[in-house]
This record gives C-alpha cells, structure tokens and sequence, in this order.
C-alpha cells in the first residue's frame, strides 16, 4: 500500500511539473525578445535616416547649426542606449525610452525650423527623407504596440496560479512596458 502511495505521489508530482507551463512561459518570453528585435529595428531605421536627413539640410549655409547639433547629439545618445531582450526591465525600458523621446524632440524641432526655408522645403530629397521618417515614426508605433501586448501576455501569465510558483524557480521576471511619455495627456496648444 505504501508503495502504491508512492508511485500515485510520483505520478502526480510528474504530471504538475510537466504541466507547470514552463514550456509557455520560454514560448512567450521569446516572443517578447523577438518583439523587442523588431522595436530596436525600426528605432535602428530612424536612427539611420537621420545622417541623410541632416546632410540634406547642412546644404543651406544658412540653417541654424544648434538645431543640427542637437539633431546629431541626440542620435548619438540615443544609439549609445542598448538594452539586451534579456534586460527588459522597466528602468532599462524607462532608460530607452528617455534617449528615444530626447532624439524625436530633437527632429520635432527640426521639422518646424525648417518650415522657415521654402526652398528646402520643397527639395526633393528633403521631402522623400521626411516621408520616409514619418513611415518610420508609424511603424515605430506600431512595434512598440506589439512589444507591450507581447509583454502584457507574458507578464500576465507568469503571475497567474500555478505559474507565479514556477516562473520564480525558473528566473521568469516580470518585464517592462513602454509607456506615455510625462505630459502627453496635456493637449498641445496650437496658435495662429
């Protein structure tokens, strides 16, 4: 009888383990990290139109050279900010998210000086850069998106029962999200 327990025992630990969802949680934590590739791709993409962008406008001897400047050193810190699939904690997603926001300002400003110079604005390579980078911001949207519902997914199911119990055995940790930046529920005011 004893024996009989044993193997009932057995089987039953063998079947909640192998039931544990283990294979689920590695399953979705990859696809965060391929969601993650994708966002780090399309950030790559704006990041390497910008060079293209600023030789474009350098081309009017007269154009404000700080709002160049600011231009570059936001790219160059923004590129410098890597956060490894593995590290997706919310301060390294904060930290990315900052240097990103920093670099968007910075074309934000960009965009509206040039609207001082009608002949820039009507170059055509100026012009297809600027379709180019407003596919970019769309497609960044886009990932980012599909990176947080990814990691929603995720998050939710190692904190559910029985895989809350499993997941911090295994290293599953909760990941970041990105999130609006401080302010954007302020509309913005537009004045003629």
């Amino acid at each position: 009888m004893k024996k009989l327990r044993n193997i009932i025992i057995l089987l039953f630990a063998a079947t909640s383990l192998s039931s544990c969802g283990y294979n689920t949680m590695v399953e979705m934590d990859e696809t965060v990290e391929s969601q993650w590739a994708q966002v780090e791709n399309v950030y790559q993409r704006r990041a390497d139109l910008i060079p293209n962008l600023v030789n474009t406008v350098k081309g009017y001897a007269d154009f404000e050279q700080k709002t160049l400047t600011d231009v570059i050193e936001a790219r160059a810190k923004a590129t410098s900010i890597n956060v490894q699939a593995d590290q997706l904690t919310p301060d390294n997603i904060q930290k990315f998210q900052q240097a990103q926001s920093q670099l968007s300002g910075a074309l934000s400003r960009l965009m509206v000086t040039v609207e001082r110079y009608p002949d820039l604005k009507a170059n055509q390579s100026f012009l297809e850069l600027q379709a180019q980078l407003e596919g970019t911001e769309n497609r960044i949207a886009v990932e980012r998106q599909k990176f947080n519902e990814a990691t929603k997914n995720y998050n939710a199911y190692i904190r559910k029962f029985p895989q809350l119990i499993y997941a911090g055995w295994f290293d599953f940790e909760k990941k970041g999200y990105f999130e609006a930046e401080a302010g954007a529920e302020q509309v913005p005011e537009v004045e003629f």
